[in-house]
């Protein structure tokens, strides 16, 4: 591309058009923080990098216990690899891809020129020229005047995608980590037909060979779970396990705590779940589900299950959540970090006193009679003060596996540089996470753990990830077919009829 900066901008090449178009790309700050390599990831192309976005960098590489604070450190070290001195700052460098990297400062704006075209469109479209973003805008418009078409703004910014085709630029979301758009069909199990004759020998041997493909389906990936139907419509779900095997579910008839009340699969998608949360040669779970679908109880009672079974593989449960996301700093709220995280992990604390319940009821019958009583009990017994613990009160029945730290339920922020061994890590809410979040939480799970990533990919509020570039969905697209990891879709509710209908209507 050569030189696009104020003071030597190239005019437009005149030659004989290349096979290929090579396209001009100007990147926003927030792809340079959402992926620091992402300079390497667009071939052959032009890449132009704003002087506005080295400012905004420059003030968020202080920040030195966050993820942002990182990558900014991270891309500058990369710029300064590609740009050792001030002449190729100037005149742009050839990349090993095969395109070119130039910082871009805008002439107009340095000449305080603002009748050309492209600027004229922008103080017309935009009140304030001065905002970073606009001034952003404004130097991807110089880059376009400047340069063969096209030029594309690259921003996670939805907001500046809108402006800047507004004011006559093309631009677009950071595409290389989004996954392919799949329907709800893809995402959930398959159905697979046999004769009954096949069925009664899988029921009886526990295993059945089906051969690797469905007519007019895309091949089966490892641990995909499947739902094995006969033509007398009787069904039995399974695991594909590689090699054209089907394998029957291995799941107890329930799952408790110690001294807990038992947990059932009440539907299907829930036994393909359960059966993966109880099966240690699966390290790595992904598991896509709305609100009231048991993620998080089922989750947790099959860990701590396991870690409470003398011959189990694991020795304690992790529990986090990215409510206060992956980087973000909470050491200005008051209080010790318990009672920091408290109000972020208080639903772990919720699935705990219903698998725990401090006094559940022994008959049915009398439930609602014996329940009344021990809340007028309580109330006739209350102290006046009561000192409340991390769990939300005194004297929880979970409380000491806590306390002892067989159950941790911590902040997500400080994850990076541990080594978790032997741990069941349960971690909600990832479709918050960006694919680079993922990465640094799952790279910290050692031998003998296993990690299980739970999430709603249509609830987020992240404003740089989507459904399709969300860590949760990556990582379910990058991991799939390997035997170490499974993928489950649990659609129907079940925390009560109201909750599923408010999860599909509202």
């Amino acid at each position: 591309m050569g030189t696009l900066t104020g003071a030597t901008a190239p005019k437009k090449s005149r030659g004989k058009k290349t096979k290929k178009a090579i396209k001009t790309f100007v990147l926003d700050t927030n792809v340079l923080l959402h992926d620091p390599h992402s300079i390497f990831k667009f071939q052959e192309h032009h890449l132009a990098i704003p002087v506005e976005v080295l400012e905004e960098l420059d003030a968020i590489k202080s920040e030195q216990s966050t993820e942002r604070g990182r990558n900014a450190r991270r891309v500058h070290r990369i710029l300064q690899e590609l740009l050792p001195d001030s002449h190729s700052l100037l005149e742009g460098v050839r990349l090993s891809t095969g395109g070119t990297l130039s910082v871009i400062i805008n002439r107009y704006f340095a000449e305080n020129n603002m009748s050309s075209p492209a600027m004229q469109r922008l103080t017309a479209v935009l009140n304030d020229p001065k905002k970073k973003d606009n001034r952003i805008i404004a130097c991807a418009l110089f880059v376009q005047e400047q340069s063969d078409p096209p030029t594309i703004l690259v921003t996670k910014d939805v907001n500046v995608q809108l402006k800047a085709r507004a004011v006559g630029l093309e631009s677009e979301d950071y595409l290389n980590d989004k996954v392919p758009e799949q329907s709800d069909e893809e995402d959930g199990y398959r159905e697979f037909p046999i004769s009954l004759y096949e069925l009664q020998r899988f029921c009886s041997e526990g295993n059945l060979e089906v051969g690797e493909t469905v007519e007019g389906q895309p091949d089966f990936v490892l641990n995909e779970y499947v739902l094995l139907r006969s033509d007398e419509d009787k069904t039995m779900p399974a695991r594909y396990v590689g090699n054209g095997v089907v394998r029957r579910l291995r799941i107890p008839d329930s799952v408790k705590a110690p001294g807990g009340i038992p947990i059932r699969a009440r539907n299907l998608e829930q036994q393909f779940f359960m059966d993966a949360l109880l099966d240690d040669s699966i390290s790595l779970i992904t598991c896509f589900g709305k609100a009231g679908t048991g993620k998080t109880l089922i989750s947790t009672v099959c860990a701590i299950s396991q870690v409470m079974d003398p011959s189990g593989p694991y020795d304690g449960v992790s529990i986090s959540r990215p409510v206060i996301a992956l980087g973000k700093d909470i050491g200005f709220l008051p209080g010790t970090l318990e009672e920091k995280m408290q109000p972020w992990l208080q639903p772990y604390y919720d699935a705990l006193e219903v698998l725990m319940p401090s006094k559940p009821p022994k008959d049915p019958q009398f439930a609602a009679k014996k329940v009344a009583k021990q809340k007028r009990r309580k109330l006739n017994d209350a102290p006046a003060f009561e000192p409340s613990s991390h769990s939300g009160g005194p004297g929880k029945p979970y409380d000491r596996l806590i306390n002892s730290g067989v159950v941790e339920i911590e902040a997500l922020c400080f994850i990076r540089g541990r080594s978790i061994a032997r741990r069941f890590f349960i971690l909600d809410e990832a479709q918050q996470l960006t694919p680079h979040e993922v990465k640094t939480v799952i790279t910290r799970i050692s031998e003998g753990s296993k990690i299980v990533l739970i999430g709603d990919p249509a609830q987020i509020d992240n404003p740089y990830v989507d459904s399709r570039s969300n860590g949760l969905v990556y990582c379910h697209n990058r991991m799939k077919n390997h035997a170490v990891s499974a993928h489950v879709k649990l659609s129907k509710g079940e925390r009560s009829e109201l909750a599923e209908l408010a999860a599909d209507l509202l």
